[in-house]
């Protein structure tokens, strides 16, 4: 174990700082455990400073470069700032440690340019399906023969039997800000996507999904559409959602204030 000199018991810069950047993003501290597999008494004495609780110092730098990951911070400062503070030595830089905790995971993050094809194509699909309906609905015959036999008591009948236009489309994700969000099968697996959605990014639901469903402290900063159609948000704001229905039915009838089927309460934060 590498031994840490001068580390004062008043607080860690390098602790608060994370802890700050934490909540303005408005993550809470069980979902940062949950990406990092930190587990969160860890977490806790991150953010107080207490790197003498922690199990070595080159595992307190790993711990903090993986926090800082999480919550959008240079990883290699935070890094470099706490071997500072833990007074270790510039050789344990490489220290193989650090890169185990870390919490991208490849399999689950599509490669950039991946996703800007996706992004460019859908928005191509929803603007042609756009000109495609609007040109339809124009050049629609008119039939006034019909209309002017039809009797009032039916025609009312006739209008009101008819439901409204059904949101049709994939479910796509956009942030507005920055925000953290899962999105997993019904029943909690598997996890489809798990990370922190940047500004203006936005994330399609599989159409394979069978049940998908949605996790997110922040739910005023995700905007939800099924194709062209926009949905009410998901919940209220800075409060916790989760086993929310992402499927396009599901949401439709709640963006219209109907029950939604297979859409549960919030469940409630994970027990310490």
């Amino acid at each position: 174990m590498v031994d840490t000199v001068g580390i004062e018991s008043g607080g860690s810069p390098v602790g608060e700082r994370l802890r700050i950047a934490r909540e303005a993003k408005g993550i809470a501290l069980v979902d940062v455990a949950s990406l990092t597999r930190i587990p969160i008494r860890h977490l806790e004495h991150i953010e107080k400073g207490e790197w003498d609780a922690l199990p070595a110092a080159t595992y307190s730098v790993g711990f903090a470069r993986s926090y800082a990951n999480m919550v959008g911070l240079d990883a290699a400062e935070i890094g470099q700032e706490l071997r500072g503070e833990l007074g270790i030595a510039r050789s344990y830089n490489a220290s193989p440690a650090a890169a185990f905790y870390e919490p991208a995971d490849p399999a689950r993050v599509p490669p950039r340019s991946v996703a800007l094809i996706a992004t460019v194509f859908i928005v191509l699909l929803v603007a042609g399906y756009l000109i495609w309906r609007s040109q339809a609905v124009g050049d629609a015959p008119v039939e006034p023969q019909l209309v002017e036999t039809q009797a009032p008591a039916q025609q009312v009948q006739s209008q009101a039997a008819q439901p409204g236009p059904a949101a049709t489309g994939p479910v796509v994700i956009t942030a507005v800000k920055d925000a953290w969000l899962r999105v997993y099968e019904a029943g909690g697996k598997p996890i489809l996507y798990e990370n922190i959605l940047k500004t203006g990014e936005r994330y399609e639901v599989p159409a394979t999904a069978t049940a998908p469903q949605i996790r997110t402290s922040r739910p005023q900063d995700l905007r939800v559409t099924v194709g062209a159609t926009a949905i009410a948000p998901l919940g209220a704001p800075d409060k916790l959602v989760a086993n929310v229905s992402l499927k396009a039915a599901d949401l439709a009838a709640a963006s219209q204030g109907q029950a939604a089927p297979g859409t549960a309460a919030p469940a409630p934060a994970a027990a310490r």
